[in-house]
């Protein structure tokens, strides 16, 4: 996964990261000739690349860009790639990916900001027949450490799913995301969120991952029967072990499957459960190492 005169279908070469730091460094301080243009391409990731690798990948251009400007405004990413932000009033530079590559931008931040409102406001699907849109929302995740610039004043509503199997599909988009995305901009914290469901009420279902853990759930299973049978019943549901009336599952170190398969544990463990919609659900204690504030819009749940 190169950097340098790697060709995008777009008629321009990738920057290397020290290109893209000086360039970014316009966007920052110069922003005016260049709002309304195409963005610039500084990352092609290789066709059916890993989450790791994909990671690893952005990391270079992302610690270049930081060298040159500073620590973001807001760090975040869509189902995508990476969206991170140094915001001020008029200008916001914009390092973001999807599927193939990474790119700089800058935008007028009215009008950026207003249009993806829109997005979060209007889109998504009526009913749970129909096909979903978190993979186009503009990120599904968003922290605000307090860093330099100034941050919104304002939030886009998250986009509530409109069934459970939504829900798993957001959370599916989300640990993944988390998985290419987090470590390279906050490191080694971790960042976890506890589902509870009106149906069950007082219940915690816990969802974390952190680079050096990997991604994990865990449910409070201390009121139910003991016995080889809830056991059998617990494993089937894809619960790996129990330490004292917490059933857990870990994935070491994830990649696309195994964010599905967490996705997927959860739900069936809420659809087990009694919850029925998503309505019922609220994410709780969303944090990333209870520093700052960590928004959640591409969930699909109440928080």
């Amino acid at each position: 996964m190169e950097n340098t005169g790697i060709h995008t279908g777009t008629d321009q070469p990738t920057l290397s990261p020290a290109d893209a730091a000086e360039f970014a460094q316009q966007l920052h301080d110069t922003a005016g000739p260049h709002i309304g243009r195409p963005p610039v391409p500084v990352l092609v990731y290789e066709p059916g690349a890993s989450l790791r690798e994909r990671r690893e990948a952005f990391r270079s251009v992302y610690e270049a860009v930081v060298a040159r400007i500073g620590e973001p405004t807001l760090y975040g990413g869509s189902s995508g790639g990476p969206n991170v932000r140094w915001r001020g009033s008029g200008r916001l530079v914009l390092l973001s990916g999807d599927r193939q590559r990474a790119q700089l931008s800058v935008h007028d931040t009215v009008v950026l900001e207003e249009e993806e409102h829109r997005t979060f406001e209007w889109g998504g699907a009526w009913t749970g027949g129909e096909p979903h849109d978190f993979d186009f929302l503009p990120y599904v995740w968003q922290l605000d450490r307090g860093g330099p610039g100034e941050r919104p004043t304002t939030r886009p509503g998250g986009r509530l799913a409109a069934g459970l199997d939504h829900v798993e599909s957001s959370l599916e988009l989300l640990l993944a995301a988390w998985v290419e995305q987090l470590a390279v901009q906050v490191g080694t914290d971790w960042t976890s969120f506890c589902l509870t469901s009106a149906a069950d009420r007082g219940r915690q279902l816990l969802v974390s991952y952190s680079l050096e853990d990997g991604l994990h759930a865990s449910i409070d299973d201390r009121d139910a029967p003991d016995g080889q049978e809830r056991a059998q019943l617990m494993l089937a549901r894809g619960w790996q072990s129990c330490d004292r009336g917490w059933w857990q599952t870990d994935f070491a170190d994830p990649d696309r499957a195994d964010a599905a398969a967490l996705a997927r544990l959860v739900v069936t463990e809420l659809r087990a459960r009694g919850t029925r919609e998503p309505e019922e659900l609220r994410a709780r204690d969303v944090s990333c190492k209870d520093r700052g504030d960590m928004w959640l819009p591409g969930l699909g749940v109440r928080h």
